[in-house]
């Protein structure tokens, strides 16, 4: 059973990024797919935060380590150079 390998596998890849400004892109069904930026807020046993800013409102948005096992969710991150570098994904 690899499944539970791969989910602290992505846990642990994601925890050197938190505090860092991510861009994510959510597959939420029926051909909708959400972009957004915002920074890792902080990482739990089972999901991880996202704050957004977006409107001037303050929001943030969890998801599940298995949402990016399964790719229904993509995290990439900005570097120094503002150039985008993808985590967490299930085939790294």
């Amino acid at each position: 059973m690899s499944s539970p390998r791969a989910l602290s596998d992505i846990k642990r890849d994601l925890e050197s990024f938190v505090g860092s400004k991510i861009r994510l892109k959510a597959n939420r069904g029926r051909n909708r797919i959400v972009e957004r930026e915002g920074v890792l807020e902080s990482i739990y046993p089972n999901i991880f935060v996202v704050k957004l800013n977006e409107r001037k409102v303050e929001r943030r948005v969890s998801y599940s380590y298995a949402d990016v096992l399964t790719e229904t969710v993509e995290l990439f991150v900005y570097d120094t150079q503002d150039a985008e570098i993808r985590i967490a994904s299930a085939n790294n």
